[in-house]
Protein backbone atom coordinates (compact mmCIF):
# COMPACT_ATOMS: atom_id res chain seq x y z
CA UNK A 1 0.00 0.00 0.00
CA UNK A 2 1.34 3.60 -1.26
CA UNK A 3 2.11 5.86 1.01
CA UNK A 4 0.65 9.39 1.11
CA UNK A 5 2.14 11.60 -0.57
CA UNK A 6 2.58 13.73 2.55
CA UNK A 7 4.55 11.03 4.44
CA UNK A 8 6.30 10.00 1.14
CA UNK A 9 7.79 13.86 1.23
CA UNK A 10 8.56 13.52 4.87
CA UNK A 11 10.19 10.03 4.32
CA UNK A 12 12.79 11.48 1.43
CA UNK A 13 13.55 14.43 3.28
CA UNK A 14 14.15 12.09 6.13
CA UNK A 15 16.09 10.10 4.23
CA UNK A 16 17.84 12.90 2.54
CA UNK A 17 19.22 14.75 5.92
CA UNK A 18 20.44 11.04 7.50
CA UNK A 19 22.83 10.76 4.21
CA UNK A 20 24.13 14.20 4.60
CA UNK A 21 24.87 13.13 8.14
CA UNK A 22 27.89 10.84 6.41
CA UNK A 23 28.36 12.54 2.95
CA UNK A 24 28.21 16.14 1.09
CA UNK A 25 26.86 15.62 -2.44
CA UNK A 26 26.16 19.33 -2.64
CA UNK A 27 28.55 20.53 -5.53
CA UNK A 28 31.25 23.16 -4.45
CA UNK A 29 30.88 26.25 -5.98
CA UNK A 30 34.66 26.96 -7.56
CA UNK A 31 35.85 30.34 -6.42
CA UNK A 32 38.76 32.63 -7.43
CA UNK A 33 41.91 32.67 -5.92
CA UNK A 34 44.85 34.41 -4.99
CA UNK A 35 48.04 34.39 -6.27
CA UNK A 36 50.87 33.13 -3.53
CA UNK A 37 53.15 35.62 -4.86
CA UNK A 38 52.10 39.03 -5.84
CA UNK A 39 48.19 38.48 -4.68
CA UNK A 40 47.04 39.50 -7.54
CA UNK A 41 42.93 37.86 -7.98
CA UNK A 42 42.69 35.07 -10.61
CA UNK A 43 40.20 32.50 -12.60
CA UNK A 44 39.10 29.67 -11.15
CA UNK A 45 40.60 27.58 -13.86
CA UNK A 46 43.82 29.54 -14.16
CA UNK A 47 46.87 27.57 -13.43
CA UNK A 48 49.62 30.05 -13.30
CA UNK A 49 49.16 33.83 -12.23
CA UNK A 50 48.56 36.13 -15.14
CA UNK A 51 50.12 39.22 -13.63
CA UNK A 52 53.13 37.81 -12.46
CA UNK A 53 53.53 34.32 -14.23
CA UNK A 54 53.60 32.60 -10.96
CA UNK A 55 52.34 28.95 -10.74
CA UNK A 56 49.63 28.08 -8.72
CA UNK A 57 50.42 25.05 -7.64
CA UNK A 58 54.18 24.36 -8.22
CA UNK A 59 56.35 27.76 -6.65
CA UNK A 60 58.28 28.21 -4.27
CA UNK A 61 55.37 30.97 -3.28
CA UNK A 62 52.92 28.39 -3.52
CA UNK A 63 54.64 25.88 -1.18
CA UNK A 64 55.56 28.61 0.94
CA UNK A 65 51.92 29.61 1.03
CA UNK A 66 50.71 25.99 2.02
CA UNK A 67 53.58 26.07 4.60
CA UNK A 68 52.03 28.98 6.49
CA UNK A 69 49.02 27.52 6.99
CA UNK A 70 50.48 25.26 10.01
CA UNK A 71 52.65 27.96 11.24
CA UNK A 72 51.66 30.81 14.17
CA UNK A 73 50.01 34.19 12.18
CA UNK A 74 52.70 35.71 13.78
CA UNK A 75 56.54 35.65 14.18
CA UNK A 76 56.37 31.74 13.28
CA UNK A 77 60.25 31.37 12.72
CA UNK A 78 60.85 33.51 15.81
CA UNK A 79 58.45 30.57 17.74
CA UNK A 80 59.86 28.04 15.59
CA UNK A 81 63.98 28.42 16.41
CA UNK A 82 62.27 28.67 20.01
CA UNK A 83 60.75 25.19 19.80
CA UNK A 84 63.74 24.09 18.37
CA UNK A 85 65.97 25.54 20.95
CA UNK A 86 63.82 23.94 23.51
CA UNK A 87 63.39 20.14 22.15
CA UNK A 88 67.63 19.94 21.89
CA UNK A 89 68.16 21.19 25.07
CA UNK A 90 65.97 19.03 26.99
CA UNK A 91 67.37 16.29 24.91
CA UNK A 92 71.17 17.25 25.45
CA UNK A 93 70.38 17.29 28.71
CA UNK A 94 68.66 13.77 28.82
CA UNK A 95 72.03 12.68 27.44
CA UNK A 96 74.02 14.31 29.70
CA UNK A 97 72.37 13.23 32.46
CA UNK A 98 72.20 9.49 31.85
CA UNK A 99 76.16 10.19 31.64
CA UNK A 100 75.83 10.52 35.32
CA UNK A 101 76.48 14.66 34.93
CA UNK A 102 74.48 16.86 36.97
CA UNK A 103 72.63 20.10 35.29
CA UNK A 104 73.01 23.51 37.25
CA UNK A 105 71.63 26.38 36.58
CA UNK A 106 74.84 27.73 34.94
CA UNK A 107 75.59 24.65 32.90
CA UNK A 108 75.81 20.88 33.36
CA UNK A 109 75.25 19.86 29.53
CA UNK A 110 78.27 17.54 29.15
CA UNK A 111 80.52 18.34 26.33
CA UNK A 112 80.31 14.45 25.25
CA UNK A 113 76.71 15.40 24.70
CA UNK A 114 77.14 18.70 22.90
CA UNK A 115 79.58 17.19 20.45
CA UNK A 116 77.26 14.13 19.25
CA UNK A 117 74.73 17.18 18.44
CA UNK A 118 76.91 19.27 16.59
CA UNK A 119 79.05 21.18 18.75
CA UNK A 120 81.58 23.48 16.65
CA UNK A 121 84.53 21.56 16.27
CA UNK A 122 87.45 23.20 14.43
CA UNK A 123 88.96 19.75 13.59
CA UNK A 124 85.98 17.83 12.64
CA UNK A 125 84.69 20.85 10.54
CA UNK A 126 87.91 20.61 8.63
CA UNK A 127 87.37 16.70 8.19
CA UNK A 128 84.30 17.75 6.37
CA UNK A 129 81.80 18.26 8.89
CA UNK A 130 79.93 21.54 8.04
CA UNK A 131 76.96 20.55 9.31
CA UNK A 132 78.66 21.83 12.60
CA UNK A 133 78.43 25.24 11.53
CA UNK A 134 74.98 25.48 11.80
CA UNK A 135 73.91 22.83 14.54
CA UNK A 136 75.45 24.80 17.18
CA UNK A 137 73.29 27.72 17.06
CA UNK A 138 70.52 25.16 18.35
CA UNK A 139 72.64 23.98 21.13
CA UNK A 140 72.79 25.41 24.44
CA UNK A 141 74.86 24.44 27.99
CA UNK A 142 72.54 25.14 30.52
CA UNK A 143 69.49 26.99 31.67
CA UNK A 144 71.15 30.12 31.97
CA UNK A 145 72.30 30.19 28.58
CA UNK A 146 69.03 28.69 27.29
CA UNK A 147 67.07 31.65 29.32
CA UNK A 148 69.44 34.23 28.50
CA UNK A 149 68.91 33.86 24.66
CA UNK A 150 65.19 32.95 24.62
CA UNK A 151 64.99 36.10 26.42
CA UNK A 152 67.35 38.18 23.87
CA UNK A 153 65.23 36.09 20.89
CA UNK A 154 61.87 37.15 22.05
CA UNK A 155 62.84 40.68 22.46
CA UNK A 156 63.80 41.58 19.53
CA UNK A 157 62.68 38.80 16.99
CA UNK A 158 59.57 39.33 15.94
CA UNK A 159 60.25 43.11 15.39
CA UNK A 160 62.65 42.39 12.89
CA UNK A 161 61.04 39.51 11.45
CA UNK A 162 58.18 41.84 10.98
CA UNK A 163 60.40 44.28 9.17
CA UNK A 164 61.79 41.79 6.93
CA UNK A 165 59.15 39.36 6.46
CA UNK A 166 59.82 35.19 8.08
CA UNK A 167 61.36 34.34 4.57
CA UNK A 168 64.26 36.33 4.34
CA UNK A 169 64.55 36.62 8.39
CA UNK A 170 65.01 33.09 8.62
CA UNK A 171 67.88 33.31 5.85
CA UNK A 172 69.40 36.44 8.39
CA UNK A 173 69.43 34.87 11.39
CA UNK A 174 70.94 31.33 10.14
CA UNK A 175 73.57 33.02 8.01
CA UNK A 176 74.72 35.23 10.92
CA UNK A 177 74.74 32.18 13.11
CA UNK A 178 76.94 30.27 10.19
CA UNK A 179 79.53 33.20 9.87
CA UNK A 180 79.58 33.25 13.75
CA UNK A 181 81.10 29.56 14.05
CA UNK A 182 83.21 30.16 11.03
CA UNK A 183 84.48 33.55 12.71
CA UNK A 184 85.01 31.20 16.11
CA UNK A 185 86.76 28.27 14.46
CA UNK A 186 89.46 30.43 12.84
CA UNK A 187 89.99 32.60 16.16
CA UNK A 188 89.23 29.70 18.82
CA UNK A 189 90.47 26.52 17.03
CA UNK A 190 90.85 24.83 20.04
CA UNK A 191 87.76 23.51 22.03
CA UNK A 192 83.79 23.74 21.56
CA UNK A 193 81.49 26.59 20.97
CA UNK A 194 78.02 26.18 21.41
CA UNK A 195 74.55 28.81 21.25
CA UNK A 196 72.39 30.99 19.57
CA UNK A 197 74.06 34.63 20.74
CA UNK A 198 76.16 34.06 17.42
CA UNK A 199 72.63 34.55 15.79
CA UNK A 200 71.14 37.14 18.13
CA UNK A 201 74.35 39.56 17.60
CA UNK A 202 73.41 39.31 14.01
CA UNK A 203 70.39 40.79 14.36
CA UNK A 204 71.95 43.23 17.25
CA UNK A 205 73.98 44.26 13.97
CA UNK A 206 71.08 44.28 11.75
CA UNK A 207 69.19 46.93 14.00
CA UNK A 208 72.56 48.87 14.01
CA UNK A 209 72.41 48.77 10.07
CA UNK A 210 68.62 49.78 9.80
CA UNK A 211 69.82 52.82 12.31
CA UNK A 212 72.42 53.99 10.13
CA UNK A 213 70.51 53.67 7.14
CA UNK A 214 67.88 56.02 8.14
CA UNK A 215 69.73 58.45 10.32
CA UNK A 216 67.93 61.29 12.01
CA UNK A 217 67.86 61.98 15.83
CA UNK A 218 65.60 59.05 17.11
CA UNK A 219 67.56 56.28 14.82
CA UNK A 220 71.35 58.17 16.16
CA UNK A 221 69.94 57.62 19.87
CA UNK A 222 69.08 54.25 19.11
CA UNK A 223 71.81 53.30 17.58
CA UNK A 224 74.35 55.00 20.62
CA UNK A 225 71.80 52.48 23.30
CA UNK A 226 72.41 49.39 21.07
CA UNK A 227 76.45 49.84 20.70
CA UNK A 228 76.57 50.69 24.75
CA UNK A 229 74.72 47.44 24.89
CA UNK A 230 77.41 45.57 22.15
CA UNK A 231 80.17 46.97 24.59
CA UNK A 232 78.39 45.51 27.28
CA UNK A 233 78.46 42.04 26.33
CA UNK A 234 82.04 42.31 24.69
CA UNK A 235 83.18 43.05 28.73
CA UNK A 236 81.35 40.48 30.07
CA UNK A 237 82.60 37.91 27.70
CA UNK A 238 86.27 39.20 28.02
CA UNK A 239 85.46 39.03 32.53
CA UNK A 240 83.54 35.57 32.23
CA UNK A 241 85.59 32.76 31.09
CA UNK A 242 84.37 30.09 28.59
CA UNK A 243 82.09 33.05 26.64
CA UNK A 244 83.18 33.29 22.54
CA UNK A 245 83.50 36.22 21.98
CA UNK A 246 84.92 35.56 18.30
CA UNK A 247 81.30 34.53 17.32
CA UNK A 248 79.75 37.50 18.76
CA UNK A 249 81.91 39.75 16.61
CA UNK A 250 81.35 37.32 13.38
CA UNK A 251 78.00 37.79 13.88
CA UNK A 252 77.93 41.24 14.69
CA UNK A 253 79.76 42.08 11.71
CA UNK A 254 77.64 39.68 9.21
CA UNK A 255 74.55 41.08 10.64
CA UNK A 256 75.88 44.90 9.94
CA UNK A 257 77.33 43.81 6.59
CA UNK A 258 73.85 42.25 5.48
CA UNK A 259 71.29 45.20 7.21
CA UNK A 260 73.51 47.12 5.00
CA UNK A 261 72.98 44.68 1.98
CA UNK A 262 69.14 44.11 2.38
CA UNK A 263 66.17 47.06 2.36
CA UNK A 264 64.36 46.70 6.04
CA UNK A 265 60.90 45.88 5.42
CA UNK A 266 58.73 43.51 3.75
CA UNK A 267 58.92 42.47 -0.13
CA UNK A 268 56.97 44.79 -2.30
CA UNK A 269 56.39 42.95 -5.48
CA UNK A 270 56.51 39.15 -6.73
CA UNK A 271 59.82 39.37 -8.08
CA UNK A 272 61.03 40.35 -4.24
CA UNK A 273 58.67 37.77 -2.98
CA UNK A 274 59.97 34.78 -4.94
CA UNK A 275 64.12 36.09 -4.29
CA UNK A 276 62.67 36.25 -0.48
CA UNK A 277 60.61 32.68 -0.67
CA UNK A 278 63.46 31.20 -2.37
CA UNK A 279 66.32 32.45 0.96
CA UNK A 280 64.15 31.33 3.06
CA UNK A 281 63.85 27.98 1.79
CA UNK A 282 67.34 27.99 1.03
CA UNK A 283 67.80 28.48 4.28
CA UNK A 284 65.41 25.91 5.92
CA UNK A 285 66.92 23.00 3.31
CA UNK A 286 70.29 24.03 5.01
CA UNK A 287 68.96 23.29 8.94
CA UNK A 288 67.32 20.69 7.82
CA UNK A 289 70.34 18.71 6.28
CA UNK A 290 72.45 20.25 9.20
CA UNK A 291 69.63 17.80 11.19
CA UNK A 292 70.01 14.95 9.06
CA UNK A 293 73.88 15.00 8.98
CA UNK A 294 74.30 15.02 12.78
CA UNK A 295 71.45 12.03 13.20
CA UNK A 296 73.44 10.00 10.63
CA UNK A 297 76.20 10.74 12.42
CA UNK A 298 74.88 11.00 16.32
CA UNK A 299 73.71 6.95 15.39
CA UNK A 300 76.80 5.73 13.43
CA UNK A 301 79.09 6.72 16.72
CA UNK A 302 76.36 4.94 19.11
CA UNK A 303 76.61 2.27 17.37
CA UNK A 304 80.08 1.61 17.56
Amino acid sequence: MPLPPRWQWKLDRWREQLRGLFRDDAPKEARPRLCPSCKTLVGVAATRCHECGTSLTFSVAAASKALGGFLPERSPVTYIVLFINGVMFAFSMMLSIREGQHIGVMGGISGEALVSLGAKVTGFILQGEVWRLVMPIFLHGGFLHIGMNSLVLIDIGPVLEEKYGSARYLFLYIVTGIVSFIASAFWQPYGISIGASGSLMGLIGLMIAITKRHGGILAEMYRKQLARQVIYIFIFGFVIPGIDNAAHLGGLAAGYALGMMFEDREPMNAAERNRANVLGWAAALIVIASFAAMLLNYFRVTQR
